[in-house]
């Protein structure tokens, strides 16, 4: 293996032998398979793959080693690491199901500047001239398509840990493993919940429930848990495990926060979802509960009776994002960026981990906190 080879190249070819050769046992079953598989393909290939970044370089933090990806050049490479390249493609299966499922439930046609994967099996309904409805049968399809994918993320996590040289260690990452999975289950169901029971729960409770959805939806599943689900394949001590928590929650928070921003405020060309696609779901984000804070009765009124209707016009999008911006929501939530990301370095500062995380880890912090919309 060259020592330039990047991470997100490992997984990218591990991901794609995986579903080489379960295509090839669909294909087996029936020709009429490769087609559904050509969806997981296509779902799974590019991406930022940060998840697994973090789960690299928590298990650098942990183990110590230093490797053979940019920019560590001219170092050896740790017996561990196939079997960590594995379980870090794992995660990046795991999201893909999770992607599959939550853009059904967000009636979202589109995924990455493509349509979603209902969508795609939809259109493959109405090609071929199918009996039935179209509509239904892609999101079963891609129902099922989810469900397999999260099966398909066990088997690549299984087959890490068990190249891993400590069992102990593959077992302690394991029940991380299953600990993420509850968790953004828990926090799915939150956000669903918080779009249609928001009427029924008290006012003053609407910032602390969208706190709480942005933890447990995506804090702890795109940063705290890679993390320390790396850092426990490499031993971590509990020490170093508090730490990486203490970095990894502060930062997810940052990170969805600028998500949220995104799904509002940003480009199509560069978010790959139609701009204000957030606002035409109706998502009760940080943003929308500062705003309700902020604004008067009568806007705040305006604002509930626009957010989540399906066919918000480009005009009726406008004028939700200059009240977002004129009442000081969206200032404060940068503010909130900031503390947090200033709290997750913070934490890194005197932690027990390898001089080669902490750089890479400050680094990462900017890199998933910074984009612009």
């Amino acid at each position: 293996m060259a020592e330039s080879t990047r991470l997100v190249d490992l997984v990218q070819l591990s991901i794609d032998d995986f579903l080489a050769e379960r295509s090839a046992e669909f294909l087996r079953i029936a020709p009429e398979l490769v087609r559904f598989t050509d969806v997981a393909s296509s779902f799974l290939s590019g991406g930022k793959r940060f998840r697994a970044t973090f789960l690299y370089w928590g298990w650098q933090a942990a183990s110590g080693t230093t490797d053979g990806f940019d920019p560590l050049p001219d170092t050896t490479v740790s017996a561990d690491l196939p079997g960590i390249v594995l379980t870090a493609s794992s995660l990046e299966v795991f999201h893909a199901a999770a992607l599959v499922h939550d853009d059904i439930m967000d009636r979202s046609d589109t995924r990455r500047g493509a349509a979603s994967a209902h969508k795609r099996l939809e259109a493959m309904h109405v090609d071929e001239g199918w009996t039935g409805d179209a509509e239904q049968f892609g999101q079963s399809g891609a129902l099922l398509l989810g469900d397999l994918l999260l099966g398909w993320s066990d088997e690549l996590f299984d087959a890490g840990t068990d190249r891993l040289a400590s069992t102990s260690a593959g077992r302690a990452g394991r029940t991380e493993f299953a600990r993420m999975r509850t968790e953004v289950t828990a926090g799915q169901y939150l956000d669903i919940l918080e779009e249609n029971a928001w009427t029924r729960s008290p006012e003053a409770d609407a910032l602390p429930r969208a706190h709480r959805v942005i933890v447990y939806k995506s804090a702890k599943y795109s940063v705290e848990a890679p993390l320390v689900i790396g850092a426990s394949l490499g031993g971590a001590t509990a020490q170093q495990l508090a730490a990486l928590r203490a970095f990894g929650l502060p930062l997810g928070v940052a990170y969805q926060l600028r998500d949220d921003l995104l799904g509002v405020f940003g480009d199509p060309s560069i978010t790959g979802k139609p701009a204000g696609d957030d606002l035409r779901e109706g998502k009760r984000t940080v943003l929308i509960a500062l705003a309700r804070q902020k604004l008067s009765s009568q806007a705040r009124s305006l604002m509930d009776e626009l957010l989540g209707d399906p066919e918000l016009d480009t005009s009726q999008v406008n004028i939700m994002r200059n009240t977002l911006r004129e009442c000081g929501a969206v200032e404060q939530v940068e503010r909130i960026i900031d503390h947090n990301v200033a709290l997750a370095k913070d934490a890194l500062r005197d932690a027990p981990i390898s001089g080669s995380a902490r750089q890479q880890l400050l680094e990462l912090a900017d890199t998933v906190t910074k984009r612009v919309y």
